[in-house]
């Protein structure tokens, strides 16, 4: 069964697939989304869902540190129904805080990437990670 993991933000939409048996995340691209314009991507999701044979989305929730919810949880939720709406799959989800920075941190170190090569790649990492912390949480 594959699961396919997403980092939503207002501007880009990170997208990591699982392996088929669950147990390693991969990450695959960035899609591009205005979230105030409601555009969110939709049609390339699709696309990677019937291209890996997607069964469950796992969207990331970036809680602050003390737990609590603000708005960017909200809207990851709400593209997390709406993304259960228009694949009639079920939809998990995984708390990310730190990821973001912890992706970050990975492409410093490990391969010295600049900031402008990092930005591109920054949310496919995160993704990723989101993903195979719940793989690890999970399977």
């Amino acid at each position: 069964m594959r699961i396919m993991g997403l980092d939503v933000g207002s501007k880009t939409v990170g997208v990591a697939v699982s392996d088929p048996l669950g147990f390693t995340a991969q990450g695959l691209e960035i899609i591009p989304i205005n979230e105030d314009k409601g555009e969110l991507g939709l049609e390339r999701l699709g696309e990677l869902v019937r291209q890996y044979g997607v069964e469950r989305f796992v969207v990331g929730l970036p809680k602050n540190m003390n737990n609590t919810s603000g708005p960017r949880v909200e809207a990851s939720q709400a593209y997390g129904r709406q993304i259960a709406e228009q694949f009639q799959l079920p939809v998990d989800y995984q708390d990310e805080r730190l990821t973001t920075a912890a992706a970050e941190r990975m492409l410093i170190e490990q391969a010295d990437v600049s900031r402008s090569k990092r930005k591109k790649v920054i949310d496919k990492l995160a993704a990723q990670l989101i993903l195979q912390n719940y793989l690890d949480r999970n399977f």
